[in-house]
């Protein structure tokens, strides 16, 4: 995305990889002056580094902390040159990072693939045609079938990029399939390569206990079912490692649905989900050919993968984590979402089978304006309830602010 992007902004792009050019490091471990900086680097470019027309780019950044620390002082005394750094875990990374540059530098976090991404690669029309549906008006039966057979094709690649592009040009399952597994397997190296020793089985046991965890009919995370005998003290800096590294989110129980969510946290309650459904379909080790059978893909492990998938379709749209809400085991709301000054729940089903008293109960409690459900069922808004077809929900917040603007 960085090399496309500088192609159509720039006059050139020097590209600097600290994981290829190990070299590169001693560069700044020597000085963290931007002008031989700059000199270095031109010639390992090939020719000058020009302000303004050239993009530079740092990738792997993770793996040269003396570089990151440098961006300060060529914000301060060269900030006529244009710099975009990319790196895997860097939650970890800045988190064990020395110095900083706190304020000098500004944060893009990327998303998974989001559905309509990848349906806007996979057909054109039936992207375009979204992008005019409104809350209230239901989709024409063509369309939604269409579109529900395309999110089914969507929850075997997930939003890995390279999964979705083999899957969409070359419809070859058998190598989309290897291309979720080699990622997992890079994620699950670099446990080792990014923390201590002594930390790397306890991430490993958390980490291979995220299936088990949602295919509970109580999401609620359980440190025992990540070993027997488990406790907390023992693996919570695992679950953190993780939770830092961006692999998995964690989505904490609401006491009381006021403003901010924040502020009414339950600190020994929450869930945890996996960043991409597609990870988590293939971690799980259901086969892809389940979406010839009927919803499967989206119900299996008591509708895992759809909450998972909404988690995953929300956070893009959001300022504020989701939170989960609970009553004493009478009822449970999936999700809350903070949307403006407006605590919405949101309720996720599986199929079109749309009964729950967990969302009435929640109502007769807090009078929300607004209430979402997701499902297989077509788009609605009916006396405060947004019924939400789950392929859309990348369009959550539009249609909200739809309703909010329209006074519906």
């Amino acid at each position: 995305m960085i090399k496309s992007f500088g192609q159509k902004a720039y006059e050139d792009i020097a590209y600097f990889n600290f994981d290829e050019q190990t070299d590169l490091k001693q560069f700044f471990e020597v000085t963290k002056d931007p002008q031989r900086l700059l000199q270095n680097l031109s010639l390992v470019h090939g020719h000058a580094i020009q302000p303004n027309s050239t993009l530079i780019v740092f990738d792997e950044i993770q793996e040269c902390k003396a570089a990151l620390n440098a961006l300060k002082y060529f914000n301060e005394k060269a900030p006529e040159y244009d710099i975009i750094c990319a790196g895997s875990l860097l939650g970890i990374t800045l988190g064990n990072q020395a110095s900083f540059p706190v304020g000098k530098v500004e944060f893009l976090e990327a998303f998974p693939l989001t559905f309509m991404e990848f349906l806007q690669k996979a057909d054109a029309n039936l992207y375009e045609f979204v992008n005019t549906v409104t809350p209230t008006n239901p989709i024409p039966d063509l369309f939604f079938n269409s579109l529900k057979e395309k999110f089914k094709m969507y929850f075997i690649s997930g939003g890995m990029p390279e999964a979705a592009k083999i899957l969409l040009e070359e419809f070859d399952i058998e190598r989309t399939q290897q291309v979720l597994n080699d990622i997992r397997q890079a994620y699950e190296l670099d446990f080792s390569k990014h923390t201590e020793l002594k930390d790397i089985p306890k991430i490993g046991y958390t980490w291979d206990s995220i299936p088990s965890q949602l295919s509970r009919e109580n999401k609620k995370f359980l440190y025992q079912v990540v070993k027997t005998g488990a406790r907390a003290r023992e693996y919570e800096d695992a679950l953190l490692w993780l939770i830092q590294a961006g692999f998995v989110y964690k989505v904490s129980k609401n006491n009381k649905p006021n403003l901010p969510l924040s502020a009414y946290d339950d600190l020994s309650a929450f869930k945890i989900y996996m960043l991409d459904v597609g990870l988590l379909r293939r971690k799980s080790e259901l086969d892809p050919m389940a979406f010839k059978e009927g919803n499967r893909l989206f119900t299996e492990f008591k509708g895992a993968f759809s909450e998972n998938y909404i988690l995953q379709a929300l956070l893009p749209q959001l300022d504020v984590m989701p939170r989960y809400w609970t009553s004493n085991g009478k009822a449970e709301v999936d999700f809350l979402i903070q949307y403006k000054n407006e605590i919405i729940p949101i309720e996720v089903k599986s199929d079109e089978n749309i009964r729950s008293k967990s969302l009435a109960y929640y109502s007769q409690s807090y009078e929300p304006k607004i209430k979402v459900r997701f499902s297989l069922r077509n788009l609605e808004f009916n006396n405060g309830l947004l019924n939400i077809p789950l392929f859309l929900a990348d369009k959550t917040v539009e249609f909200l602010k739809y309703i909010f603007e329209n006074k519906l």
